[in-house]
């Protein structure tokens, strides 16, 4: 009777997110080039042309890599708005050159107080369809992106808050070319237009997508802008802004959400501390928990670290094999332990001890496939025992945005931001989309036999995230910045660029628009048109579960490289790399 439970939580674990994987959330927009550029001092790269050039201006004035960056999301959250923006949220590394310190800020949503851990169950207990849950006010967090950039800005800002808010205030009120890729997400997300002032803002009265090249104008979002340069972010955790988000989630006709005045006025961004690990002559530092960003990357580079690069060169059959091995085991062991840290332990610092991934390592075999994954036993770091959490999945979705700068002073910030789901919740409020992370928890709160999920949902906390901003470190200096949007695929898109970069197989360039491979334990992802029918039977023929799919990764990087900077941006999407 336990295992028929055990494998009933399983297959209603994997129906969920089979559904949110079949939603293609965030659609595939077409393959073009690699986008690269390079510089002396400063550079930019972020998922748009309009905000790259808006983060290399502020460089320009003097202002921080922390300024540059507040300045591009607030553009970004305009004219990229299915990916990010104010109603969401953000994970940041930013590398302090004159303090020579890593600094990690988690602006994470959080999940409002009046919920309990039946939120994503029905009346008769099952787990509630993914879209019934995403669209309305019922998966909306507590937004932490202003926030986390009001903290960034203390820490490290140069210029003034407000002048970092002019450009997209401009860009607000004169109009915007809308984009390919944006006119492809509105034609192609599901359940986008039922918000009235959704359809209002982005389709036209015949109920069709405004075009590419139409200029859109957002003077909410502009007055918006205006009130939290003029009084910082108190203008948004309180006030009428607030009371607007509040209103907007209470009132949704679709499905009223749970968000309180209180829970806005009450969030607070935090600084934590990022996890590092070694690849080789490396350091590489990603965002911990709450983010599995940065456990599951090291993880995955440690496994892999004792195989030699010749012997699995890139787009092999024998690298496809030994990375899916890799991200099977590690993504295991994500699925159960990592969450929120302030609510439940996590073995963090265990999940990636060399001793403990080196024991993972030997169970891959060069061979074959693994028949089943076995759930590793990391060592914990308060307590002797390990906690009894049960492995679970939540349907965590494709739609984030990562950008990266370095300013004159050699100061550097990867970061990566989300309102989760393609458009968020399909809730425009003042200009702006407000996110569905939420459903970044598992729909499931306990196991057959009662056993604790690490990732339920509970008042206050914040989704386990696979956001995954990493700064590669040698020498202790920084030479690489590096991340993806991609949900749960965040992971293998980021380890796999960087094992092809650090292990010298690939420029950077070639590193980002390679064939994109991933495992999240249900079988191999090949990117769809770019592996070869034999390699797909090779890969069958090692016991592995393959299928092609659309991999919208958006990768985008800095590199340092023979005293200059270089950067390159994801052919998959429309980010540019700028520099001086």
């Amino acid at each position: 009777m336990r295992r028929l439970l055990s494998v009933l939580l399983l297959l209603a674990c994997w129906q969920t997110t089979q559904a949110a994987d079949a939603i293609s959330p965030e659609a595939a927009s077409g393959f073009g080039e690699v986008k690269t550029a390079t510089a002396e001092h400063s550079m930019a790269v972020t998922a748009n042309p309009l905000a790259t050039q808006t983060a290399r201006d502020i460089l320009r004035r003097g202002g921080s890599a922390a300024d540059a960056a507040i300045a591009a999301q607030l553009v970004l959250g305009l004219v990229e708005p299915q990916s990010s923006g104010l109603g969401g949220g953000a994970f940041m590394l930013y590398w302090d050159n004159g303090q020579h310190r890593l600094r990690y800020y988690d602006g994470r949503e959080t999940a409002p107080a009046a919920v309990d851990d039946r939120h994503f169950l029905t009346e008769s207990g099952k787990t509630q369809a993914f879209l019934d849950a995403v669209v309305g006010g019922y998966s909306v967090g507590t937004p932490g992106a202003v926030k986390l950039m009001a903290l960034s800005h203390r820490e490290h800002g140069k210029l003034p808050w407000a002048t970092l808010f002019e450009p997209a205030i401009q860009l607000a009120e004169q109009g915007f070319a809308i984009s390919p890729r944006l006119h492809t997400l509105l034609k192609e997300t599901p359940e986008l237009a039922v918000n009235p002032a959704i359809r209002e803002y982005f389709f036209s009265a015949e109920g069709t997508p405004k075009p590419v090249g139409f200029i859109l104008k957002n003077p909410a979002y502009a007055k918006t802008l205006r009130q939290i340069a003029k009084q910082g972010e108190s203008a948004f955790y309180k006030g009428p802004i607030a009371r607007d988000i509040v209103r907007v989630v209470h009132d949704n006709p679709n499905r009223a959400g749970k968000l309180a005045l209180s829970d806005l006025r009450d969030y607070q961004a935090l600084e934590r501390q990022p996890i590092c690990g070694h690849y080789r002559a490396y350091k590489v530092c990603g965002a911990a928990p709450p983010s599995s960003g940065g456990t599951t990357v090291l993880a995955i580079l440690g496994m892999l670290e004792r195989f030699d690069p010749a012997q699995r060169p890139p787009e092999s059959v024998a690298f496809y094999h030994l990375f899916s091995e890799a991200s099977r085991l590690a993504f295991s062991d994500r699925n159960t332990y990592v969450a929120d840290p302030d609510f439940v332990e996590v073995p963090t610092e265990g999940l990636v001890a060399p001793k403990y991934l080196a024991e993972r390592s030997r169970l891959i075999d060069p061979q074959h496939a693994m028949a089943t994954v076995p759930l590793g036993w990391p060592a914990w770091t308060r307590k002797s025992a390990r906690v009894d959490y049960v492995t679970s999945r939540s349907p965590e979705l494709i739609s984030t945005s990562h950008l990266n700068i370095v300013d004159a002073d050699g100061n550097a910030l990867s970061m990566t931001t989300s309102v989760e789901s393609a458009f968020g919740s399909r809730l425009l409020v003042d200009g702006f989309l407000l996110n569905n992370q939420l459903t970044d928890f598992s729909f499931a709160p306990r196991g057959p036999e009662g056993q604790r999920i690490a990732n339920r949902i509970e008042p206050g906390k914040r989704p386990r995230s696979s956001m995954a901003p990493i700064i590669v470190f040698k020498d202790d200096k920084p030479v690489l910045l590096l991340g993806s949007p991609g949900g749960a695929r965040i992971i293998d898109y980021v380890a796999k660029s960087l094992i092809y970069i650090l292990d010298d197989q690939l420029t950077m360039a070639q590193a980002l628009a390679s064939p994109n491979i991933v495992d999240l334990g249900q079988g191999i992802e090949l990117e769809r048109g770019l592996a070869g029918g034999e390699v797909q039977e090779q890969l069958r023929a090692l016991g592995h579960r393959v299928v092609e799919a659309p991999q919208t990764s958006g990768l985008n990087a800095i590199r340092w490289s023979a005293g200059k900077l270089e950067g390159s941006s994801d052919p998959r999407r429309e980010g540019v790399a700028a520099g001086d």
